[in-house]
């Protein structure tokens, strides 16, 4: 590709491909070198690893030495399930919402909803907790819900208002002269349109609710253990290699899923328009 350019071009194109290349080294190193620790045969999270081996992998997986983990992971998996669905139902009807106003309450309103984007997690993850607490809310897993899906709502709102952003109004108008109710147009008209964006932003409420450590820090307890707070407690505690075999786990689960995601509705496409 670079040979066909004129002698000019080459330094700037070459430059170009050494930054992307560094870029690509820094995104992807660390998880490299975490799935590469989480095959070690050391006893500690080192890296190179001295050895290979799948023993932390089976470890992992085993339901007595592991009991604490599995139960952090099932409830991780319950909060990010009931958030992505309260999180795409309310990016869905905000963005229905401000796709078809052009008031200022709307840019205003917009702005609010991704606010949590662009604040720090862990001041968000504090105020939270200061706002149950001064309603005098004790820890739950509805609190968590609750919690999370402040954070994974933007998530959605983006995915989801650029598909309603392209709704043709005048197939709205249609339904409605044909004597269709509003549900029913959302229902049969609006929502077939959308789906790909909603589903596109539920998958991205699903991966940062699951990966949320301040939201979760600040607002889990005993009973609502999740399974980044528990890794990092191993993690402070005994440099268990049982939580780069984890992290091994969530990055394959995670690209899978992306991948399906990708096929499905175009999701890497929606995340870049």
């Amino acid at each position: 590709m670079i040979g066909r350019l004129a002698p000019r071009d080459r330094p700037l194109a070459l430059l170009i491909l050494a930054l992307a290349l560094i870029g690509l080294m820094v995104l992807a190193g660390p998880v490299l070198i975490v799935l590469l620790t989480s095959f070690t045969t050391s006893q500690a999270l080192r890296f190179p690893p001295p050895g290979l081996t799948l023993r932390w992998y089976v470890e992992l997986f085993d339901p007595l030495r592991s009991a604490q983990i599995h139960r952090a992971a099932l409830n991780s998996l319950a909060v990010a399930a009931c958030t992505a669905a309260i999180s795409t139902a309310l990016a869905t009807a905000a963005a229905l919402a401000l796709s078809r106003s052009r008031a200022g309450w709307a840019r205003f309103a917009e702005g609010a909803f991704l606010a949590p984007l662009v604040l720090p997690g862990i001041a968000y993850g504090l105020a939270t907790l200061m706002f149950f607490s001064w309603l005098r809310l004790p820890p739950s897993f509805l609190l968590l819900v609750a919690g999370h899906a402040m954070i994974a709502t933007p998530f959605a709102l983006r995915t989801v208002g650029a598909s309603a952003a392209g709704l043709d109004l005048a197939l709205l108008e249609s339904s409605a002269s044909l004597g269709a109710s509003p549900l029913r147009t959302f229902r049969r008209v609006i929502l077939p349109l959308i789906l790909p964006g909603v589903a596109a932003g539920g998958f991205l409420a699903f991966v940062s609710s699951l990966d949320n450590v301040p939201v979760s820090l600040f607002l889990s307890s005993a009973q609502t253990d999740m399974l980044p707070i528990r890794l990092w407690g191993m993690m402070e505690s005994a440099l268990d290699v049982r939580v780069a075999a984890a992290s091994g786990v969530l990055v394959a689960v995670a690209f899978l899923l992306l991948m399906l995601m990708d096929r499905a509705v175009g999701l890497v496409r929606r995340m870049a328009g």
